[in-house]
């Protein structure tokens, strides 16, 4: 057959068609052969970036651990568990599949180590997915569990090591610990990053430094058997060497949950000081919460240590106290009338118990806790003096403490009312911090230091990077004034008027200053009620060498007892078994000399026979002292619910004449109970005990009688004064 003219011309475009298709093939195989390259890019170095491979290795963050070295807070390594599903990572002559190829085995087998349903487990292993994991349920395995695991031998189950930020003692110091996140970082991998504490304000020494390996890989990404790998070591984080002692710590932790547990309060604040140096020993609150798990941080987030300014309350009176004493217009036996203070164009400054203790000492109005008194001392002083020293002891700045967020406080000194008010810690805001900066002064001889945590920050070397921040801020005060201001602020503990009588510890002297501050609320003002106070005590021991300040705060607990002192119970309930405990701890030798005295709630004896009366008050250790010769009491001083030290005095009321008693060798605090009990007009001169009364015994009592009195100091074996009185 004849061929047609247009079949040859489609054979032609063909035949030319396919040459220039096999000569392009053959020019580009040939330029590549020679070159190495692929559109400019060098073959050589693509396959180096397809096979070879880098993964990060990634740095343990750096350990918080106390003075003595116990870890507070460090990485631990955990595994996450992770199921390959996709079979086509299991090469056609492998002998051991690489993926699941048994989901119902497998779901058997893990539902014995992990808190997973079986039904759950199979559900996840027959997902269409190159893998999958297991959520919470498969997350922080420990190695334990790894090996068991591993020892199943189950295809296709594998193991990703992570790190964990772990706290091995729970809620413990955990507002100034903190805790730690992953978060994003620039190699597209993941770092811990501190959230709070000092995880967060130290974060830049405690992240370490992640290093990698590069290694060749075949097309699924294994290792290959003869490749080499190159290492580049992480560097870990530095370790923090913090003044927290856990023993110390966990003795003011446990003390916190009995009060938590039996009163119930708002919140709780408590902080261990050294004494001498600003070392912070402890330092927690409540509301806390579990760092490991988070569990209770939203309850509060702020660390109210730091972050919180509040209205102190009396225990400003020990800064008051030392300005007067610094200021020479201190006279501990000068009387004034308790009970109000005059302020122009303001309402009245009056006592907590609104009518005052008559005309009192000063020293006595201290141990009583006036703010009448300090009121008067502030305008001995003047105000803008006493402004002065305010600034001396630094309030109104941070301590520049190693946590962030630290508060200011406010110096609230516009009006006049202000500036009296702030001298029994009203009106004034200052932080829990601030006033152990304050008290170091009274403790270290008028040197005042700042509180610290850090002691030393060291890396994986040994090397220290950054000492402590201990320092001397100041010296508000002299050695003497501060001297003087211990005497005093220790007969509030000792005296049996003294507001810190519960306070007192069996075998060491311990001096201190209670408070009871109102709670000022935004559109409510001040708060009305018993339990709507903030009760605290600062205090330190052995009063003669202080070691330890220790100050607790208690905000709003319930409270049974509606009586003014009630409020310290669930404070000393802390600040006791913690001073104590510490003090032991520390080895600190007791004074055996002081003693625990039995702690006497006076009940009603109204309308009751009084020679029995009398004899249940001798039986509880009290020392009763009767007016009149009635057959029942008409009423006792001091009154009902009144706490009383066994040993104390106590005045018996009864009708009939009243009789001067003998009142030799009776402290300055007895005969106030006297004058109280009988309103008799009262004066004084000296300090110490009775030697000498204008009103003989058995001479008869009335209201217009006049006692007037001198006291001087007693006298040891060697004949040197000693104070070993109320005072």
């Amino acid at each position: 057959m004849k061929k047609r003219p247009s079949m040859n011309k489609r054979g032609l475009v063909l035949f030319i068609g396919f040459s220039f298709l096999l000569f392009s093939l053959t020019y580009r195989f040939f330029v590549i052969q020679l070159t190495g390259q692929v559109e400019g890019k060098s073959l050589k170095v693509y396959a180096e970036e397809k096979y070879t491979k880098q993964r990060t290795l990634q740095a343990s963050r750096g350990d918080i651990v106390d003075r003595t070295g116990e870890p507070l807070a460090t990485d631990t390594i955990t595994y996450k568990l992770v199921a390959i599903l996709d079979p086509s990572v299991t090469p056609d002559n492998a002998k051991t599949p690489n993926h699941v190829v048994d989901p119902e085995k497998t779901a058997k087998e893990l539902a014995k180590y992990i808190p997973m349903e079986e039904s759950e487990i199979y559900k996840q292993l027959t997902k269409d997915l190159f893998q999958v994991e297991f959520g919470a349920a498969g997350k922080n395995l420990t190695n334990e569990v790894k090996s068991k695991i591993e020892a199943l031998k189950l295809p296709g189950i594998t193991f990703i090591r992570e790190s964990k930020r772990a706290y091995p003692n729970g809620d413990f110091a955990s507002h100034l610990l903190g805790f730690t996140n992953y978060q994003n970082n620039k190699n597209g991998g993941k770092t811990l990053v501190g959230q709070m504490g000092l995880e967060k304000s130290l974060d830049e020494y405690l992240q370490g430094k992640d290093g990698k390996i590069t290694y060749k890989s075949d097309s699924w990404g294994y290792i290959l058997p003869s490749a080499a790998t190159k290492i580049t070591e992480p560097k870990n984080g530095d370790t923090v060497y913090v003044t927290i002692d856990k023993k110390i710590q966990t003795f003011l932790e446990d003390a916190m949950n009995d009060v938590q547990t039996e009163y119930n309060p708002k919140n709780i604040m408590g902080i261990v000081a050294d004494a001498k140096t600003g070392a912070i020993l402890a330092m927690s609150q409540r509301p806390t919460f579990d760092p490991n798990t988070r569990e209770g941080v939203e309850n509060n987030w702020h660390n109210m240590i730091v972050e919180n300014a509040y209205e102190p309350g009396s225990t400003m009176k020990v800064v008051t106290l030392a300005s007067s004493i610094e200021e020479g217009v201190w006279n501990p036996n000068e009387a004034y009338q308790s009970g109000s203070f005059s302020v122009e164009g303001a309402p009245a400054i009056h006592d907590h118990n609104k009518v005052g203790w008559g005309p009192i000492s000063y020293l006595e109005g201290i141990q009583r806790s006036s703010n009448v008194a300090v009121a008067n001392l502030v305008k001995k002083m003047g105000t803008d003096t006493f402004r002065n020293y305010l600034d001396k002891f630094k309030f109104g700045q941070t301590t520049g403490i190693e946590l962030p967020g630290e508060a200011t406080g406010t110096i609230q000194y516009q009006w006049e009312r202000d500036r009296y008010s702030t001298a029994y810690g009203q009106a004034t805001s200052v932080t829990a911090l601030q006033m152990i900066q304050a008290m170091t002064a009274i403790t270290n001889e008028g040197k005042m230091m700042r509180p610290y945590l850090v002691e030393k920050i060291v890396d994986n070397n040994g090397k220290t990077v950054k000492g402590s921040n201990m320092g001397e801020v100041g010296t508000p005060i002299s050695a003497d004034t501060a001297k003087q201001v211990i005497d005093v602020l220790e007969s509030t503990v000792t005296s049996d008027i003294g507001t810190g009588k519960g306070f007192r510890i069996d075998g060491y002297r311990v001096a201190g200053k209670t408070g009871t501050a109102q709670i000022y609320e935004k559109e409510k003002g001040y708060l009305t009620g018993w339990d709507n106070y903030l009760f605290s005590f600062i205090g330190f021991a052995p009063a003669d060498n202080p070691e330890l300040i220790v100050y607790v705060l208690v905000q709003q607990p319930n409270l049974d007892d509606e009586s003014f002192e009630s409020g310290s119970e669930p404070v000393s309930k802390i600040f006791n078994p913690v001073m104590k405990n510490s003090l032991q701890y520390l080895k600190i030798k007791r004074d055996e000399s002081v003693e625990k005295a039995k702690v006497i709630n006076v009940p009603d004896y109204s309308s009751k026979n009084t020679g029995e009366v009398v004899a249940e008050l001798s039986s509880l250790g009290l020392v009763p002292v009767v007016l009149g010769d009635g057959a029942n009491v008409q009423k006792i001083y001091p009154g009902v619910g009144t706490k009383l030290l066994s040993g104390e005095r106590i005045i018996v009321v009864t009708d009939g004449q009243w009789k001067m008693p003998d009142i030799h060798n009776w402290s300055l605090s007895d005969v106030m109970k006297l004058v109280h009990a009988t309103n008799m007009q009262f004066s004084f001169e000296g300090n110490g005990f009775v030697t000498s009364q204008n009103l003989d015994p058995d001479t008869v009592i009335t209201k217009e009688s006049n006692l007037q009195i001198t006291l001087q100091p007693a006298v040891n074996n060697s004949g040197e004064e000693t104070n070993q009185t109320d005072e």
